[in-house]
């Protein structure tokens, strides 16, 4: 049974985020899901990147910056942030059926969205299957392939043990904690994630392992990792999802992103029909950067 419920509200800015939570079923497993809304006019959903420490916050300062001007809906995914986190198989077919089912849940006509690295491949595999579904689609720092498949060049089904060995009791919750040890969340912040190694101060990096810390939380990660949520196995199949689509299409590639993936997110801007647009920033750029992309977004969106 799928339904939505009032949770909570908070007024922490101008305009303040009713928090909500969705009740969706998956192979006989109720799992809640959390979003929150704030502004009002023409809807945008915020789909924040896949991640250790993935969560709709990372989405809250381009939120408050698109609120006065949209309904701003910003969803942590299923495994994910405040959303539930059963010890189930996170795959592709499970996300891809989410993002389907809470769309039609939640919206009653087509909306733009704002689709956050590994997000950008089920936002775009849900407008081949169903075209109308999207107004506009922006891709911050578009990815498709996890981090163990990125730098390692073992064979999928490599990853898929050290996936297993994570999920195992013991063993895994050892293997997870040194994941997400402050030092180690702190060098990929300041690698991969934020441009300015400045901004990854303790507190930051402290509010981020929270995130880490929920029941449950390891499963989902474990698959983000070693490759398990990848929306595509090839770029191929990847940029396919790209072909033949009469819904507006914004690449953003971030400035100093990783040699590997702003390689990938420079062939996406360069298809047929995709604008593009280069802001500062890595990985992380829809939060270090928000200023920067709500404003081509607002643009974007905006434009007929």
């Amino acid at each position: 049974m799928i339904q939505t419920a009032d949770l909570t509200k908070s007024n922490s800015s101008n305009y303040p985020a009713t928090v909500q939570k969705y009740l969706w079923n998956w192979k006989e497993t109720q799992i809640e899901v959390i979003y929150e809304t704030r502004g009002g006019g023409k809807p945008v959903l915020l789909l924040p990147a896949f991640s250790t420490v993935s969560t709709r916050e990372e989405m809250r300062p381009l939120a408050e910056l698109l609120a006065p001007n949209f309904q701003v809906v910003s969803v942590d995914w299923p495994g994910f942030g405040e959303s539930s986190r059963p010890r189930t198989d996170y795959e592709p077919q499970l996300y891809h059926q989410f993002l389907k089912d809470f769309v039609e849940s939640v919206f009653n006509s087509s909306v733009a969205v704002v689709a956050a690295g590994h997000a950008a491949g089920y936002a775009m595999q849900l407008a081949q299957s169903k075209p109308n579904v999207w107004s506009k689609i922006v891709l911050p720092a578009p990815t498709w392939r996890g981090p163990l498949p990125t730098m390692s060049k073992q064979p999928r089904g490599w990853h898929g043990m050290v996936r297993e060995l994570v999920r195992s009791p013991l063993i895994g919750q050892f293997l997870y904690k040194l994941n997400t040890a402050p030092s180690f969340l702190s060098l990929m912040y300041r690698r991969h994630v934020y441009a300015d190694a400045a901004k990854v101060t303790a507190d930051f990096i402290q509010n981020k392992r929270k995130v880490t810390q929920q029941p449950g939380a390891r499963f989902g990660s474990a698959a983000f990792v070693t490759g398990g949520l990848d929306p595509a196995k090839t770029r191929e199949e990847f940029v396919a999802n790209f072909q033949g689509l009469t819904v507006p299409v914004m690449v953003v590639v971030a400035e100093k992103a990783p040699p590997k993936s702003k390689a990938e997110m420079e062939v996406l801007a360069q298809l047929p029909g995709v604008e593009s647009r280069v802001i500062p920033g890595t990985l992380g750029l829809h939060e270090e950067f928000a200023e920067d992309l709500a404003n081509a977004v607002k643009s974007f969106i905006s434009e007929n």
